[in-house]
């Protein structure tokens, strides 16, 4: 089950986990929570979704080039 979990996480940008390591709150709250608010502002969580993961991802890979001048 953890597997299943973790590849979840990995191909759905890793959002919830993230806001869960960041503040010390279960992921399954935060997505359990997540889904609450979409259901009663009829969506509009997705779009803070897709720009959370948007900048996760440019964050994740500007600091994976982050290379010394010394560097070759």
């Amino acid at each position: 089950m953890a597997n299943i979990k973790k590849n979840i996480e990995s191909y759905a940008f890793g959002v919830c986990s993230y806001l869960g390591d960041k503040f010390g709150i279960r992921s399954s709250t935060i997505r359990l929570y997540f889904i609450y608010v979409s259901f009663f502002t009829f969506g509009s969580p997705i779009i803070i979704y897709f720009i959370l993961a948007f900048w996760l991802n440019i964050k994740h890979y500007l600091v994976s080039r982050k290379h010394s001048v010394w560097d070759l």
